[in-house]
């Protein structure tokens, strides 16, 4: 894994979400089990059982958790490549396949383009094994100057 402090920064941020120490609680929930398989500088993939706890009605994995996932992947891998606190300025979600529980999903984001302030990246998931796309978020966001630890002591 490659790519410095910002993607150091990012990766242990997202185990503090992931573990609970970070955020509400909806976030650990969305994340639960989680595992990163490659990560560099605005380029990151993922393993992921969809687990019990995102469950819609019909045992499908629900749509605004799936939404909430593509958000966060989002933001951890932006911040891996700008080192910034990052606003969510226009994000989309396309479902093309239902998922059910306990399925298995390869997950990729990565940085598509960098305009200064705003930043693009694209989400997909797909299901693992014939790699079914499932889901694609695509999201730009802006930056300001300031690192999370500088956030953190405001």
């Amino acid at each position: 894994m490659e790519g410095g402090d910002s993607l150091k920064t990012a990766l242990a941020w997202l185990r503090g979400v992931i573990n609970g120490k970070i955020g509400h609680g909806l976030e650990a929930r969305v994340l639960q089990g989680l595992c990163v398989t490659h990560a560099e500088k605005g380029f990151m993939r993922f393993d992921f059982v969809v687990p019990n706890t995102v469950s819609d009605v019909d045992g499908n994995w629900h749509v605004g958790a799936l939404a909430s996932l593509l958000d966060l992947i989002g933001i951890v891998t932006i911040y891996s490549f700008a080192n910034r606190v990052i606003s969510t300025v226009d994000f989309s979600a396309s479902y093309y396949s239902t998922t059910k529980i306990q399925e298995h999903v390869e997950i990729e984001s990565k940085v598509t383009a960098n305009r200064g302030k705003l930043l693009h990246v694209v989400i997909e998931v797909r299901r693992k094994g014939n790699g079914e796309v499932i889901a694609v978020g695509k999201q730009w966001m802006a930056s300001n100057r300031q690192t999370l630890a500088q956030v953190s002591n405001v």
